[in-house]
């Protein structure tokens, strides 16, 4: 009988588990989008797992994907809170890369005052315009470091948790749910915000943000089959009349109407068994990232106050779903690499900046700043990576696409001073530069000024090798400004000089900081007295030279650096048998050093020249005078063979950090200087000068635009305006 009874027992068993596990219903988790409000999400998942609530299934639009896809895939929560607490979303919402990761020589096209941003043309010569402000490029990076360990997962439903992610064709304005393809990617389609993002391209459809069409996608995660929903609910509120004020409040608003239209639908399809999860976030805008701790406090807060509702739902630990989240591959060994790439350098030269070993665990952090050297090339729209994942085969494949709006650039500035007693400079400039040339990355730079200083410079650059690590490059050269001839500390007249030359530079690019540069060139030109006395002679010259110049570039930030060096060293030594009428030597050095703590910075430096033999004055004379170079003298008005500058800048930020690629930081500062220039023949040594400025500036996307007043201990007062380099 005891024998009857536990066979008995044996065969009831699966059957009374398989009657408690219908008893439970299955449940789907929604999540909609909400940009920076979408972090509340965070909370919720918290509160949920604190409560033991298990999900069956997650759907997710545009930040509820993000946020969804991570948990999905094995994510714990605690790893999500120190995610959305951790990640710099200024740099993820972002094109550019870090500038340490910036090849050396796109670092100098801001060495000048030319602006940043820049016009590019296509091969055709049509002007060619992205299809969204930012591109993405920096947040595809995060995703896929993110999700690497589910780069094999091609089917969503085998993911940890099941899951969808909903975004919206452009082209016809249907909704597209996707159940399967390459999660960081999809992921990124769904949150592509029309005009603020670039579409993403898959399979032929050009995807934005889902919550165009399914802000809330209630019916999605019914049809993975559950029997219950919760939703958590972080739309935007509509604004009032009085809060709409400018055009990006009227385009915030727009796209509110269009969300919550298609929201107000899904949540009335709620049934009574479902749950409706509703933080408040009514002070929280789209871009308040620097809140993240209290937007997730505020989804936790609005999760622990329907406890005892989802007291129904609590069930003991699902022990499958911990094993998944502990065993995940986060960085899997790569045993090979491929490049797919359709942009105009070969793969070869791509190939060179993947510094991935094949054999060994992949290095995400290393990864990450190597794509940020390729992007930062400026011949892709993006650059992107993922494992994929084929028996015991793990390849690193590089996806290189070449930029659609063309990759031949053109940019303009301006700057102006002002000595407030009638005297003044103004410069125009434009620079072209045509990339891609050949597979190597072959360039032609031609840059033009005009005004006070006129100059042309036209320069071929040659790639020796892929990486750029060694190169050719020639150039002409026609440069004409003003310099001041003086005698017994008085200008006595202004010649205008003119010279004409050209030179062969052969060099090496150091990691992405660092170039060192041999050459050899020719130059011949005169100097006519322009203003002063017309019996001074003219003079005619002809140089031959050779010369080497190193160059350091370390700064995060040329217009206005926190971190890193400035160091430029260069030497030249002009030869009889190279043409040249005198043997003499020169040489310069520049220094600029950034120190900051929290919004204040130091900037220490200066300048030092020297020339070391019997030359002509007015050939061989370097140029002080300017912002920051001996304030209060209008730009080059002090020439001498030998000069030295010292400087002290401070300024600080005024501006809260802005997470939108609109930031236009403000900064206010002060400098104190002192400098000196003197000629070898001793007829001229204007002493030590002590200089001051105070200014203000913005660093605008077109570039810095800063306003300086100048003053020093020679009676000297000049304002300026810059547009384009600070220092």
């Amino acid at each position: 009988m005891r024998r009857l009874l536990s066979c008995l027992l044996l065969c009831l068993c699966p059957l009374m588990l398989f009657a408690a596990e219908a008893a439970r219903p299955k449940v789907g988790l929604v999540l909609s989008g909400g940009a920076a409000r979408g972090l509340a999400h965070v909370g919720v998942l918290k509160a949920l797992e604190e409560q033991g609530i298990h999900i069956d299934a997650i759907a997710g639009t545009s930040m509820g994907a993000v946020i969804g896809g991570l948990y999905a895939s094995g994510y714990k929560i605690d790893e999500l809170e120190k995610l959305a607490l951790g990640i710099d979303w200024k740099e993820a919402l972002s094109d550019a890369p870090e500038r340490e990761d910036v090849p050396f020589r796109r670092k100098q096209d801001d060495r000048d005052f030319l602006v940043k941003q820049k016009l590019s043309f296509r091969d055709d010569g049509s002007l060619g315009l992205p299809l969204g402000v930012i591109q993405g490029q920096n947040l595809a990076l995060l995703l896929e470091s993110l999700l690497a360990h589910s780069s094999d997962i091609r089917d969503f439903d085998k993911l940890p948790i099941p899951f969808r992610a909903v975004a919206t064709d452009i082209v016809n304005g249907e909704k597209v749910v996707f159940r399967k393809g390459h999660l960081p990617q999809v992921i990124r389609a769904s949150m592509s915000i029309p005009a603020v993002f670039a579409p993403v391209e898959i399979n032929g459809q050009l995807l934005v943000d889902g919550g165009m069409v399914d802000n809330i996608p209630v019916d999605v995660a019914r049809e993975m089959g559950v029997d219950m929903v919760i939703v958590v609910d972080i739309g935007t509120p509509l604004r009032g009349r009085k809060q709409l004020n400018t055009v990006f409040d009227i385009l915030n608003q727009s796209i509110t109407l269009m969300t919550r239209s298609n929201s107000e639908v899904q949540l009335a399809s709620l049934k009574p068994d479902d749950i409706l999860i509703q933080p408040a976030l009514a002070s929280y805008g789209a871009t308040d990232f620097g809140r993240s701790l209290d937007i997730i406090n505020a989804g936790y807060r609005a999760t622990q106050v329907l406890e005892k509702r989802l007291a129904a739902l609590r069930q003991p630990t699902d022990v499958q779903l911990a094993e998944a989240r502990t065993a995940e591959e986060r960085t899997p060994v790569i045993t090979a690499i491929k490049i797919e790439n359709d942009s105009k350098i070969g793969d070869s030269v791509i190939r060179y900046y993947i510094r991935q070993p094949v054999g060994e665990p992949l290095d995400l952090g290393r990864l990450q700043r190597d794509m940020g050297t390729l992007y930062g090339l400026d011949y892709f729209d993006q650059v992107q990576y993922r494992v994929v994942h084929k028996g015991q085969e793990r390849t690193l494949v590089i996806s290189a696409r070449g930029k659609r709006s063309g990759t031949d650039y053109l940019r303009l500035g301006l700057n102006l001073s002002d000595d407030m007693r009638g005297d003044s400079a103004f410069n125009i400039g434009a620079s072209y530069r045509i990339n891609g040339i050949n597979q190597l990355g072959a360039e032609w730079l031609t840059r033009v000024q005009l005004g006070d200083k006129q100059e042309l410079y036209s320069e071929f650059y040659q790639p020796l090798d892929a990486g750029s690590r060694y190169f050719v490059a020639p150039y002409i050269n026609a440069r004409s400004q003003n310099v001041e001839a003086i005698l017994d500390n008085d200008p006595i007249a202004e010649y205008r000089l003119e010279r004409y030359g050209f030179g062969l530079n052969f060099g090496r690019q150091i990691g992405n900081s660092g170039e060192i540069r041999v050459g050899v060139g020719e130059a011949w030109g005169e100097a006519n007295v322009r203003i002063g006395d017309q019996n001074l002679p003219s003079t005619s010259f002809n140089e031959g030279f050779y010369d080497i110049k190193y160059s350091f570039d370390s700064l995060d930030n040329v217009y206005f650096p926190h971190s890193g060096e400035d160091i430029a060293l260069s030497v030249r030594q002009f030869e009889p048998g190279l043409g040249s009428d005198e043997r003499y030597r020169q040489w310069e050095f520049k220094l600029d050093k950034a120190l900051s703590s929290g919004p204040d910075t130091w900037i220490l430096g200066g300048r030092y020249g020297r020339t070391l033999d019997t030359a002509n004055v007015v050939t061989s004379s370097f140029l002080l005078g300017g912002a920051r170079q001996l304030s209060g003298f209008r730009e080059d008005a002090i020439s001498g063979q030998n000069i030295s500058l010292m400087r002290a800048v401070y300024y600080r930020r005024l501006t809260p950090r802005s997470y939108l690629p609109f930031d236009f930081p403000l900064y206010a500062g002060a400098s104190l200087e002192r400098g000196r220039a003197w000629n070898n023949d001793n007829e001229f040594d204007s002493g030590y000068i002590n200089a001051a400025s105070i200014f203000i500036g913005f660093d605008t996307p077109l570039g810095p635009l800063n306003f300086s007043y100048g003053f020093n201990d020679d009676d000297q007062k000049a304002l300026y305006l810059n547009l384009g380099q600070t220092f």
